[in-house]
């Protein structure tokens, strides 16, 4: 009997190291400990963000102030993920000393019981964070060699000559800029007639604009009917009857949550299972985190949503987190997007009457060496200037935008923000100035 079993060693393991501290009994459930971090520290965030950090190396290369070419080692590159996950896994691993950790693959068969391999453990709280999979479309003969996921996609010893990247959300845009920026020639199919649907008209805009700076050719409104194997690589039939053939096919059509840990009826599963907004689901003390329930499918929201939890089951009564406080980005080259809080879409959707204030990076004389002249930076605020978020394209958007996450986090207004003095020269003072548009 124990006193919380958390199934899957995601950023789960987060909560339970938190847990065992203070004392609980406490087991964590991984179906491959040598997968324990989970898959954004194996097989997305933190290896993907290592490749584009590369290629934006072999993109920068080719300004006309180098002379040479240079290309990346793929094995060597490879080799140097793999050590450097190993390294983290294992400090991930040492973090969970005081917890006992369980490997297979867990069901939760009853309320407070968990079937692993056979064997049945119980508990009186269970944290459900079994993360998500890709997503393959019918039709589609996913082989993992020519055509491929994400999963694939940073274990290739070899750059193919060029690449059809289905979709065109974080992964399919990240991966696109990694290929293009290593020399591979890739075409980018939409399903949408637009980029970063979701995002303001001028970053919209701007997308398109820097993709074909890399020469990504992009296929806009278009389905793939079926994608087959052949002797030349993949042959792709589109949705109105025109096919083509590439060497290799990323196939990064999203992901759905890992549901099938849930074999009882007395807990919910909708698109993902079903919780309050404290993560409780359909059964007390029983919860459900990260991309599983279907909220929001990024690793630092999994990791606010553990120690939420956890700080739920050992009495110290945390707030509501706020979900749409969580930073979401975008990591493309040679400028990234990245928004918190409220955006012009969802403050229209809405009816929420805002001000908004636009600052271009064009005005900044580091943007002409960035080659970020089309990017900007976007602040939201309400009729009496209390901010309710941003939106960015620039370089390490995601880093640019972490004081507006402080200002959402500490309820700041415009005229608050305006006392900040952002260093010289950086495209954080693009923020500065923007407060003081509002």
């Amino acid at each position: 009997m124990y006193d919380i079993i958390y199934i899957g060693g995601g950023l789960n393991y987060a909560g339970a190291v938190v847990a065992a501290k203070h004392g609980f009994k406490v087991a964590l459930v991984e179906t491959s400990l040598d997968q324990l971090g989970g898959v954004c520290l194996h097989k997305g965030c933190i290896p993907s963000k290592m490749f584009l950090h590369y290629a934006n190396t072999i993109r920068q290369s080719k300004e006309s102030v180098f002379s040479g070419d240079i290309k990346l080692d793929m094995p060597t590159l490879t080799a140097k993920k793999a050590k450097l996950i190993a390294s983290a896994t294992k400090a991930v691993t040492a973090q969970c000393a005081q917890l006992e950790l369980i490997e297979g693959k867990g069901h939760v068969i009853a309320p407070h019981k968990v079937e692993i391999e056979g064997k049945v453990y119980e508990a009186e709280h269970i944290v459900i964070g079994t993360g998500s999979s890709p997503f393959i479309p019918e039709g589609i003969a996913y082989d993992g060699k020519s055509i491929i996921t994400s999963d694939e996609v940073l274990e290739l010893q070899k750059l193919p000559k060029n690449i059809a990247i289905y979709g065109d959300g974080a992964i399919g845009l990240e991966m696109a800029s990694f290929f293009a920026s290593s020399g591979v020639e890739v075409t980018l199919i939409s399903r949408r007639g637009t980029l970063l649907g979701h995002s303001h008209p001028l970053i919209q805009s701007a997308m398109v604009k820097e993709i074909e700076k890399l020469g990504i050719t992009h296929l806009k409104n278009h389905s793939v009917r079926n994608a087959e194997l052949t002797e030349k690589g993949v042959h792709v039939t589109f949705s109105d009857g025109t096919s083509t053939e590439y060497e290799q096919m990323l196939v990064a059509t999203g992901r759905h949550p890992n549901t099938d840990v849930i074999t009882t009826e007395n807990i919910t599963v909708d698109r993902g299972i079903e919780t309050d907004d404290f993560f409780e689901t359909t059964v007390a003390k029983h919860f459900a985190i990260g991309d599983c329930n279907g909220k929001v499918q990024l690793a630092h929201a999994a990791r606010a949503q553990v120690l939420n939890v956890t700080m739920q089951i050992l009495g110290k009564k945390p707030k509501k987190l706020n979900l749409d406080n969580v930073v979401r980005f975008i990591h493309t080259l040679p400028m990234s997007y990245a928004t918190v809080g409220q955006n012009k879409q969802s403050l229209e959707k809405n009816g929420i009457a805002f001000k908004e204030s636009v600052v271009t990076l064009n005005h900044f004389t580091g943007s002409a060496f960035h080659h970020s002249g089309s990017g900007s930076m976007i602040v939201y605020a309400d009729a009496e200037g209390l901010i309710l978020g941003a939106e960015i394209l620039a370089p390490d958007a995601e880093e640019l935008i972490a004081p507006v996450t402080m200002a959402l986090a500490g309820e700041m207004n415009a005229s608050s923000a305006r006392e900040t003095i952002m260093a010289h020269p950086t495209f954080s003072e693009a923020l500065e100035r923007a407060y003081f548009r509002l």
